[in-house]
């Protein structure tokens, strides 16, 4: 009954946006962080039978990898955003242009 629950939550939330749902792809990084944190939840927790932990498993490494794609993207346009000139970031502000 319990595994019941978990899937039906994993459909609703692959459910949220049809668009998405269609592509397999979530709807921003905030919403794939969520559905990857309540993943890692649900197997960590060892309720789902073999074959959705194997689903679960292969949904996460989607979800892990749209991400790391949306955090380069994001990098590339704060490269450009700063003429490519990256500067390594000093907690204390010495070095600091103002």
């Amino acid at each position: 009954m319990h595994c019941q629950c978990i899937v039906s939550t994993i459909i609703i939330m692959s459910k949220k946006n049809p668009d998405a749902s269609q592509s397999g792809l979530p709807v921003s990084f905030e919403a794939a962080m969520e559905e990857l944190a309540a993943l890692v939840t649900q197997m960590e927790a060892g309720a789902l039978p073999l074959e959705a932990s194997v689903g679960a498993y292969q949904r996460g490494s989607e979800l892990i990898k749209y991400c790391a794609a949306q955090l380069d993207k994001v990098e590339q346009q704060v490269k450009v955003l700063d003429a490519g000139m990256l500067k390594p970031f000093n907690a204390d502000g010495e070095g600091m242009d103002a």
